[in-house]
């Protein structure tokens, strides 16, 4: 390989960058397979095919629920979550979170998470029962009574419902020190005769949540079964459910969780690990409205003998993706694979450990700007070997660059002389005309893992660096098409590439005087393109995180003094000097 190649190597390499993670999937993920709905079949008042307006997963009823005015609640403050539950059906929909704001001002909303049916984006968990025709189920317009008091750690709480023939509903509900609710759902029998039931839960999305727009990132409807990792977009939901009458998946086995993920928050059913249950994605349309589901129901019914009772076991995570708690609930509770919950992407076996060094190095210093400062330099330590190697001949390069174009202009009309001379020259001093391939190689991954660890972790959520950057997972908020805020419009507003702030040019400055140390291309058109790289690279990571942008501008620094320090040591030995004349 000669220069010649050089920009189609930048060129793979920057597909390479961008394009990986559609390239190769994550880890550990199952293909979504979708059964045909007609090989299975519903438990008895489990709801399996149409219903009302659209399709219905295990226990649904997918019929259209005006949103009521005034609805009866159940106040929940936890040590980390605040809101109510609806006992209009056994709604957990309104959730939000003390430790997070809508943005970096703590004067801003927390965040919500889960939200009633009279908001514009309903989202929510219900619990309930399927049971045979003629015995009376909770449904959606069932007041539920509560036994009094708050939802609070060390204070659980109990709804009931009598249906007036024989049976007694209860759901007791509870939540931890974080974000985990443990519920129980229980069918106590108070007639004579015996009954079968079946309990199921579910979380809805009525309605189809706004995308974050990154490519690398995924948001939609996930889950753990059979010790593994399963996705499904938005989109591919949707579309496998028109092909099989509103089911985008379907599975039935013992263990797991399934729920939906969002970039930082993540709403889960956690079902009892001991019990096989079926599992459902579903997809349809109501009054013009997408609605997504994630649903549980209990494959077996649950026997319910007179004086009898027959309980329902599960838990649901409403909350941050803390990547600590996460492994902790995984751990401890028992809960499969939940730290996948967080996107690693195909390069999980360095971002985790990526994270895992910045926090610690956070620890230390309080600031995930300076975490990034020193585990570049770290990085830089680490592989210097290799870079010292590469820059070494990078150095000889250039000083065989007049030499070379010696030889270029004696053998101009002869390539294939041409060809033999320039590698007798280059084998004299034993370089390679790539030879600085290798620290790009080297920063690919490390490059690409870091900018998952600062897109998809919420530790790096509205981290502040200092100065202006108070959000080291947004973008530079400085424009110098604005005159960094003099002008008071948003250029970006016409064009997304016009966004160009102060940590995008100081890295665009790095990387133009580290080219100046790197041998100039022979071919003056190739040269010249070369030039254009740090402009080029410049607008494109404008658009980038700023801790993505200051970690690759510190990288350049970094590169530049290192570069610089074993160049100047570089020596020709006399016998290129000779096979140049």
């Amino acid at each position: 390989m000669d220069q010649k190649r050089l920009p189609l190597f930048i060129a793979i390499a920057l597909a390479i960058l961008l394009g990986f993670q559609y390239l190769m999937p994550p880890p550990r993920r199952a293909p979504v397979v979708v059964p045909s709905p007609a090989v299975h079949t519903p438990a008895p008042g489990v709801a399996g095919g149409s219903v009302g307006n659209g399709p219905a997963g295990p226990g649904t009823q997918a019929v259209h629920v005006p949103a009521p005015a005034n609805v009866p609640r159940l106040a929940i403050d936890g040590p980390r979550v605040v809101g109510s539950m609806s006992l209009l059906g056994a709604r957990l929909d309104d959730i939000r979170l003390k430790d997070y704001h809508d943005t970096v001002s703590h004067a801003s909303p927390l965040v919500r998470v889960l939200e009633p049916l009279s908001d514009p984006q309903p989202s929510y968990v219900q619990f309930g029962w399927s049971g045979p025709d003629g015995v009376k189920m909770p449904g959606d317009d069932t007041v539920w009574t509560s036994s009094g008091g708050t939802v609070q750690l060390g204070h659980p709480v109990t709804l009931a419902w009598d249906n007036g023939a024989g049976l007694v509903f209860q759901i007791a509900i509870s939540i931890d020190d974080n974000y985990l609710f443990s519920v129980t759902q229980s069918v106590h029998a108070t007639g004579t005769a015996s009954v079968q039931v079946w309990p199921w839960e579910r979380v809805r999305r009525d309605y189809q949540p706004p995308a974050a727009g990154y490519s690398v990132l995924f948001e939609g409807l996930l889950g753990v079964m059979d010790d593994r990792l399963s996705t499904q977009s938005y989109s591919s939901v949707k579309s496998a459910a028109a092909k099989h009458g509103g089911v985008g998946y379907d599975h039935t086995g013992a263990g797991g969780w399934a729920g939906f993920t969002d970039k930082y928050w993540l709403t889960a059913l956690i079902p009892a690990q001991d019990v096989t249950v079926r599992t459902s994605w579903n997809q349809w349309m109501d009054n013009g409205e997408e609605r997504y589901q994630v649903s549980y129901a209990t494959e077996q019914p649950e026997h319910v003998a007179p004086g009898g009772t027959a309980s329902f076991a599960s838990r649901v995570f409403v909350g941050a993706k803390e990547v600590h708690l996460l492994d902790a609930y995984q751990a401890r509770a028992g809960i499969p694979l939940l730290s996948y919950a967080v996107d690693w992407g195909w390069f999980f076996f360095l971002t985790k450990p990526f994270y895992y060094a910045l926090d610690f190095i956070y620890s230390l210093t309080g600031n995930f700007g300076v975490a990034i400062l020193i585990f570049t330099l770290g990085v830089k330590i680490l592989f210097y070997p290799i870079a010292a190697r590469s820059y070494q001949q990078m150095g000889k390069m250039r000083l065989l660059g007049p030499k070379i174009q010696q030889v270029r202009e004696r053998y101009k009309d002869d390539p294939t002389k041409l060809q033999s001379e320039m590698m007798s020259v280059y084998k004299a001093e034993n370089v390679s005309p790539v030879s600085g391939c290798a620290p790009m190689l080297l920063q690919i991954p490390v490059f690409f893992s870091l900018y998952k660890v600062i897109l998809v972790t919420i530790e790096m959520r509205h981290a502040p660096f200092f100065g202006w950057i108070q959000d080291l997972s947004a973008t530079d908020p400085t424009n110098i098409f604005n005159l960094f805020g003099l002008l008071p419009f948003d250029p970006s507003l016409l064009s997304p590439y016009l966004h160009l702030g102060i940590w995008p040019l100081i890295m665009g400055g790095t990387m133009y005087i580290q080219q100046k140390l790197n041998p100039p291309a022979p071919d003056p058109a190739q040269a010249k393109m070369l030039q254009f790289m740090p402009l080029i690279f410049m607008f494109t990571m404008g658009r980038f995180p700023a801790g993505l942008v200051i970690y690759w501008s510190w990288n350049n620094a970094l590169t530049f003094a290192q570069q610089w320090y074993i160049q100047r040591s570089a020596k020709l030995s006399p016998k290129s000097a000779r096979l140049a004349k």
